[in-house]
């Protein structure tokens, strides 16, 4: 009896040691069957000249040269990455590993109810079954489906899965690439501005010492001014002061001596003191304080700095030249076409669209369209005149309008009044008549500004237009008709220093 039961148990025993070993040659076979580069089992084995095997996606990650040449990861060597062939026995060898595990794993495990190997999938349950549950247990009449169908859908799910994976993976890749572009460009851009702040900054720190050192110097020579005369007036009290110390030590010596001596000396010193004293006392003037001004108020510092600096930050004065294509035919352009007047006779020129037909305007050569400029137009004594600018395709047939809305911003003088032209007409208050004229146009900002430039330090203001311009945009000059001769005088675009050297 008990050599029964002990050969029962070697019966069983038996084959569950068979399947451990077989486990471990598997394991084993299943290590020689790695993919060298991503050390999985071979997808889609590819096999290059030198006899080694790549998954197909590793092969294709490989680096190759401009003649199609790669390097094999194991040995080295270069060889044709183009179109390796499939290493079919490989894969054939992998295929049937797969099989066998799927059934191998299958006989290792076993239906704890008949014991029989679980060897199907109930997909209403979605669990794995043996054929007795599926055909007289509890999953019978449920959808049944073979272990290894199951498998292969499961692993081609997976497979989908991973490759989304890796759509998903190189999407965000590249949006780590760009914004590591975008954040290179960005630190470029903030590189390149803090060096533009700098030198900014410096350029207005320098104004403003030069600035600092004209007023130390006006105050410098203001106090040394005041020093030196206080300074000659009190050497001459000075002198006076020892004059008459010595006459009083003069006389006090007369006053101690003896009676005729003292008689005898008075008619000689007594007389001399008296008529120098007087002569002193007639050119004594008494001392009045001195108040110290330096020529300036020390409250408007700040004020008087600020306007030169604004014209010091504005653009270089354009060089700008008149069109003689645009010019009214009574107007006279002269000195390279920077001068212009209204002559006496009509002259006969071509009907162009350009020209001016009605109003005695002429454009300069050069329009805006973007971007800041400054320029300026001497008026001189001019009594009537306008300056502005205008849009290029307002008509220039007909009477100009003047007022925004038809694209013409201008100021003027007449009949003494300076006004701008707006929607209504504004008079403008100015304190000081210019004699020539400042515009500042800022394309992008939206605003046309009118100064005062005969200081060659600061600006005085005189309108601010906004304007909502588009397209180019031109510096117009109105002359205004020359009123029998009262008129004549010229507007000039004044040229840089250099241009008139």
């Amino acid at each position: 009896m008990q050599k029964k039961k002990h050969s029962c148990k070697e019966t069983h025993t038996a084959p569950v040691i068979l399947r451990i070993c077989n486990m471990e040659r598997h394991q084993s076979l299943e290590e020689q069957l790695r993919c060298p580069v991503c050390l999985d089992i071979f997808t889609e084995p590819l096999m290059l000249q030198c006899g080694h095997s790549y998954c197909r996606c590793c092969v294709r990650s490989m680096t190759m040269d401009l003649l199609g040449q790669l390097q094999c990861p194991v040995c080295r060597c270069a060889v044709d990455g183009d179109s390796p062939p499939p290493n079919v026995s490989l894969a054939r060898i992998i295929e049937a590993l797969q099989e066998v595990s799927v059934s191998g794993g299958a006989q290792l495990e076993s239906c704890p109810q008949h014991h029989n190997p679980l060897s199907l999938y109930c997909e209403d349950e979605q669990t794995v079954i043996c054929g007795l549950c599926g055909s007289i247990g509890a999953h019978r009449g449920h959808k049944i489906t073979p272990v290894s169908s199951v498998y292969s859908r499961m692993k081609e799910d997976i497979s989908c899965l991973m490759t989304e994976f890796q759509h998903q993976k190189r999407k965000l890749e590249d949006q780590i690439c760009k914004m590591a572009n975008n954040k290179s460009r960005i630190t470029n851009e903030s590189d390149v501005l803090k060096w533009v702040v700098r030198k900014e900054f410096g350029e207005l720190r320098r104004c403003l010492e030069v600035e600092e050192a004209g007023f130390m110097q006006q105050v410098e020579t203001s106090a040394t001014v005041l020093i030196s005369l206080l300074q000659g007036q009190t050497d001459q009290l000075n002198q006076n002061l020892n004059q008459l110390q010595d006459a009083h030590n003069t006389l006090l010596d007369l006053s101690n001596e003896g009676h005729l001596d003292f008689i005898m000396k008075y008619g000689s010193i007594a007389p001399r003191f008296r008529e120098s004293q007087e002569l002193q006392q007639r050119d004594e003037q008494l001392f009045s304080s001195m108040n110290f001004r330096p020529g300036f108020n020390h409250n408007d510092i700040k004020l008087t700095v600020w306007k030169r600096l604004h014209r010091k930050v504005l653009p270089a004065p354009e060089v700008l030249k008149l069109d003689p294509q645009s010019a009214h035919p009574m107007l006279e352009l002269h000195h390279g076409d920077t001068v212009v007047a209204c002559g006496p006779l009509l002259q006969r020129l071509p009907d162009n669209p350009e020209r001016f037909s009605y109003s005695y305007c002429v454009l300069t050569s050069r329009g805006f369209s973007s971007g800041k400029h400054y320029w300026e137009v001497e008026v001189g004594n001019k009594p009537k005149w306008r300056l502005g600018i205008i849009k290029g395709t307002t008509n220039r047939k007909a009477k100009l309008l003047k007022n925004p809305a038809s694209g013409v911003w201008l100021i003027g003088l007449k009949d003494g009044v300076y006004e701008a032209f707006a929607s209504r007409r504004t008079v403008l208050p100015v304190s000081e008549p210019p004699r020539r004229v400042g515009l500042f146009l800022d394309y992008e900002g939206g605003y046309l500004t009118f100064y005062n430039c005969d200081s060659p330090n600061e600006l005085g203001f005189m309108y601010n237009f906004k304007l909502q311009a588009q397209g180019k945009v031109y510096p117009l000059l109105d002359v205004c008709w020359h009123d029998r001769g009262e008129n004549k005088q010229a507007l000039v675009l004044p040229q840089p220093q250099k241009q008139e050297q």
